[in-house]
């Protein structure tokens, strides 16, 4: 889905180089997530999993703009 590529895409361009080795595998392991989902998470329309409800996962969501939930 080109929403999630653009999303994840400019995070990753923007913030890669800071994130831990732990914020990478959680980066890692979101990519995993399918497309529908993320996008449901990002926008709000369905609560975040507790596995996937992290810091990075807050920090992704602000970098694309998404309301603060």
């Amino acid at each position: 889905m080109r929403e999630m590529d653009l999303v994840l895409g400019q995070f990753a361009d923007a913030e890669i180089a800071t994130l831990s080795e732990a914020e990478l595998v959680q980066f890692e392991e979101l990519l995993d997530v399918s497309d529908t989902t993320l996008l449901k998470w990002v926008t709000g329309e369905l609560p975040v999993e507790e596995t996937y409800d992290t810091a990075l996962f807050k920090r992704i969501r602000a970098a694309c703009g998404a309301p603060t939930l």
